[in-house]
């Protein structure tokens, strides 16, 4: 166990061997922290950290290809490959209702994760964690628009994985840059330097597609369930823009909704301060 109260796990899935974070009472509602790309649960660590001593059992997996998760040759990197193996960590650790914390990647992971067990959420936080085309950025809009046979694609998607396309990725839209701790993209880059990282990354970036066919479906989702929603965005994300958060109201109109007008795509690298007791109220009314 950590200073902090975060204990450092891991645990055998079907061949993969999933390393996550986990802190507060064994016996509390859970709280299921799905990070974004290029990081891991390390993204986490100061949320966690904070919200430590309070009533609700944390736990952030790394998915396949991130972080400290190890994951045999075979693996199959696509978005539903990351959502059956967290589904299965889930099943595993036997958690039978949990609140998602999305963000980013975490969005299609942990929307797949609702539609197949709609009974087990209890609610929503979604952090720059994108639904619908509303929100795609121009730039977002011709990544996804890559095709691997295209010419130059390959290497247009592998640019991303430099250690400027990781900085550029925390850094863009920041009000106050000075804000920022260096050694989140540093420590993003090593694991996304570890051998093999880079071809599961390619993968998952040409498979991206794949979320928004799903679009109309997760919305659906929403719209007929209807789960608590807290929505907190940095409104600078190059990716994903302030009218994909605004867009979750069409389908919860009773989701709470902030915009952070300086923070970036990793707004709680910036905005931690004024994030936590709006998490830590959501948590609270469920």
């Amino acid at each position: 166990m950590s200073a902090y109260g975060i204990q450092h796990r891991h645990i055998d899935i079907d061949g993969v061997r999933v390393f996550y974070r986990e802190a507060g009472p064994a016996d509390g509602p859970v709280l299921l922290l799905l990070h974004g790309f290029p990081t891991a649960s390390h993204q986490f660590v100061r949320l966690m950290t904070a919200l430590g001593g309070g009533a609700y059992r944390l736990i952030a997996p790394d998915y396949p290809g991130f972080g400290h998760t190890e994951a045999p040759a075979g693996y199959r990197y696509s978005f539903d490959a990351l959502a059956d193996t967290v589904e299965a960590f889930t099943d595993a650790l036997g958690l039978e209702k949990f609140a998602l914390y999305l963000f980013d990647f975490g969005g299609p992971v942990g929307l797949r994760l609702a539609e197949r067990r709609p009974a087990r959420i209890t609610g929503l936080i979604v952090q720059n964690a994108n639904a619908y085309e509303d929100g795609l950025s121009d730039a977002a809009r011709t990544f996804i628009a890559l095709r691997r046979t295209d010419p130059g694609a390959e290497e247009q998607v592998r640019s991303l994985f430099t250690p400027a396309g990781t900085r550029m990725q925390y850094e863009t839209g920041v009000a106050d840059p000075s804000l920022l701790s260096p050694d989140s993209w540093t420590l993003d880059q090593h694991f996304l330097d570890r051998p093999g990282r880079a071809d599961a990354q390619a993968d998952l970036a040409f498979d991206y597609r794949s979320n928004v066919a799903r679009y109309p479906a997760w919305q659906a989702w929403l719209a007929e369930h209807r789960p608590p929603t807290l929505v907190l965005w940095g409104a600078g994300d190059p990716f994903f823009t302030p009218a994909g958060a605004k867009a979750f109201l069409r389908d919860v109109p009773e989701a709470e909704l902030h915009l952070f007008d300086d923070a970036g795509h990793f707004a709680l690298e910036t905005h931690l301060d004024p994030a936590v007791p709006l998490i830590t109220d959501f948590l609270a009314r469920l």
